[in-house]
């Protein structure tokens, strides 16, 4: 793939947000999605799937680029070694893909780019689906009652202790990371034109 090629016209760094297989908050997630400037979007085959389910689109600003989990090497992470993002967000974020993080395991296209962001220390934020013992989330018929397993609140509280990662619990803690970030790229733009 030739990076400089393909981000010919495009602005960078970018907002780089990677969809799982969760319904957990997935609408508020898309709703904070289409505020960001500059953002590419990785869909897993687990979100392809749930934004069907979820009877969701992605309807997103015309200059938002799509990649889907198409390649075995998942070849669109390797723009994080060329700078082309200064955040990723996971959101929302499986208990499934908090488990990968944690292991090291990387073999779909939401685990890739952590990983990859992790190595080339682009900050993270990751909206864990499994935080707190009881919890009412939503399904593709309305809300549930679910009970996170003790090892799913283990691997939430493990993540947390990543470098550069930051772990969100709700949307209202969403928000404010992602504003955080907003507002220090307004400072990295101000001292870099200063």
């Amino acid at each position: 793939m030739d990076y400089e090629a393909d981000l010919k016209g495009v602005a960078r760094p970018r907002f780089g947000w990677a969809l799982t297989g969760s319904g957990h908050f997935f609408k508020e997630s898309l709703e904070i999605m289409r505020t960001l400037p500059n953002l590419d979007v990785f869909v897993s085959k687990a979100a392809a799937e749930v934004i069907r389910m979820y009877k969701q689109d992605l309807e997103l600003a015309a200059d938002v680029r799509i990649f889907k989990d198409t390649t075995a090497s998942a070849a669109p992470v390797g723009a994080f070694y060329y700078g082309v993002y200064h955040t990723l967000i996971v959101a929302p974020a499986t208990s499934n893909t908090v488990a990968k993080c944690v292991a090291g395991i990387s073999d779909n296209l939401a685990t890739n780019v952590f990983a990859q962001a992790g190595k080339c220390r682009v900050p993270t934020i990751v909206f864990a689906c499994d935080t707190a013992p009881e919890m009412d989330t939503e399904a593709p018929k309305g809300m549930v009652k679910v009970y996170p397993r003790r090892i799913d609140l283990d691997n939430t509280e493990k993540l947390k202790t990543f470098d550069d990662t930051t772990v969100v619990e709700s949307v209202a803690d969403l928000n404010a990371a992602v504003a955080a970030r907003l507002t220090w790229l307004k400072t990295q733009k101000i001292s870099s034109s200063s």
